[in-house]
């Protein structure tokens, strides 16, 4: 994939914070996807506890053949330190070489992170949608800000990630009683777009088929780097 560059990583994470607010004014919460949305990329990062390197893997997954049709990997040292809140400027860099090696173009990218459920409203997948200009979906293990309460039991239940009278994105279940994901738009996406999105793409797992598997890619690429001699 070809893209041009949105800004400098050469930031200080003062300057980083700026950035986040000045660019979440351009994030879109609203649909403009292709449709029927096929292709479906999912973003994974990997890094060693000790050391400064980053492993990112991109799997396109096609949801008409239930297959992955394209995958890229990058690793990097990072330059940017682990600063909560701060996240994408650490992993992004990564993330975007794995891009720039990318044979196919999504129709929409599922990011194991925040979209807008975030501080400052600028996940890692609302600033990789910005950067790609491509519709994009948080979907994230844990909770990073906002409250909420326990969606149902069942597949497809949800709740509502509030921070104060915003919604933030929807708690869901994404397997019957096991926790649940948090997801919130990215870029170019709805709030109920980005929970159907998220369970179409359920292959039985609690993690949607493609982060699950740039997950497995991501984790495959960093053994095999520190393995290296």
């Amino acid at each position: 994939m070809d893209f041009p560059d949105l800004h400098s990583w050469n930031l200080s994470p003062k300057d980083a914070i700026a950035l986040q607010k000045a660019l979440a004014g351009r994030v879109e919460v609203h649909d403009r996807l292709v449709e029927p949305v096929r292709l479906v990329a999912g973003v994974d990062v990997s890094s060693a506890r000790c050391g400064a390197s980053v492993h990112a893997a991109v799997v396109v997954y096609d949801l008409d053949r239930s297959v992955l049709v394209a995958t890229a990997a990058a690793s990097l040292e990072a330059a940017f330190p682990y600063v909560p809140g701060l996240l994408s400027f650490r992993e992004l860099p990564v993330v975007l070489a794995a891009f720039r090696r990318l044979a196919a173009i999504p129709d929409v990218v599922l990011v194991d992170g925040q979209g807008i459920a975030h501080p400052r409203r600028l996940g890692i997948a609302s600033h990789l949608g910005l950067w790609l200009d491509l519709p994009t979906v948080g979907c994230a293990k844990s909770r990073l800000c906002g409250e909420h309460g326990e969606p149902g039991a069942l597949r497809g239940e949800w709740t509502r990630l509030m921070d104060d009278d915003e919604e933030l994105g929807r708690v869901v279940r994404t397997r019957n009683r096991v926790r649940p994901l948090y997801v919130s738009p990215g870029h170019r996406v709805s709030m109920a777009r980005a929970v159907q999105i998220v369970l179409t793409c359920g292959r039985g797992y609690r993690l949607p088929e493609p982060t699950r598997q740039a997950h497995l890619e991501s984790n495959r690429l960093r053994e095999a780097v520190n393995l290296d001699p």
